[in-house]
């Protein structure tokens, strides 16, 4: 049994069990709206798991997985290590990536890691407890379709802000760990962003390409 409403379908299934699905899977954030989220998180530690994963693009469960090792801080990367496995393509386990971050959020990262060991995990959390918090602070921003949301959207996000700056599709897809098809399946139109957002893109991601071009 199938019910719903313009954002979310609620499935009933034959036992009785009930779990919801969201209409609109392409929600990702406009930067305003992401600048008055992440402002509302407060925990340090919290606020950081998600400006990595908008810096990266990295799945929830490959950023709980980094450690301060996974980072060159000399190169300005990092390394994903801990992957989604694509079993329909035949993989046993999945690739590694290693992308590319600013400046400005690599000396970030190094000061939060510079008190932790080399091979502990960054963010010490469940994805539950994530989840909750993510669903909690973007009710507190004011994102009116927050049920549209989960952490997944915030890699959208990242995608979607670099088809915008003309970063080119295959190395968005490396970045996503994507083949080209999902990526056009499962990304909007760039068009959307006003001038103003285009700046604050920039602000967000800061020089993760630029650096690179200077050289």
């Amino acid at each position: 049994m199938e019910t719903q409403n313009d954002s979310i379908r609620t499935i009933i299934k034959s036992d009785g069990k009930k779990y919801s699905i969201r209409n609109d899977r392409r929600r990702f954030f406009f930067p305003e709206e992401w600048n008055i989220f992440i402002k509302t998180v407060t925990n340090d530690r919290t606020k950081h798991l998600f400006e990595f994963m908008i810096n990266t693009g990295s799945r929830i469960d490959e950023a709980l997985h980094i450690r301060p090792k996974d980072f060159d801080f000399e190169r300005n990367n990092v390394r994903l290590w801990k992957t989604k496995t694509m079993a329909k393509k035949g993989e046993k386990q999945g690739k590694p990536r290693t992308l590319s971050l600013s400046s400005e959020f690599t000396r970030r990262m190094k000061r939060l890691c510079s008190d932790i060991p080399l091979d502990e995990y960054i963010w010490k959390t469940t994805l539950n407890n994530i989840n909750q918090i993510f669903k909690r602070k973007l009710q507190k921003a004011g994102i009116k379709d927050w049920y549209n949301f989960s952490t997944h959207n915030i890699r959208k996000t990242h995608g979607m802000y670099l088809k915008a700056l003309g970063i080119d599709i295959g190395e968005i897809c490396m970045r996503l760990g994507h083949d080209v098809n999902t990526y056009l399946k499962h990304y909007g139109s760039a068009d959307v962003f006003s001038d103003k957002d285009m700046r604050q893109i920039k602000d967000i991601l800061g020089d993760i390409y630029m650096r690179q071009r200077r050289f």
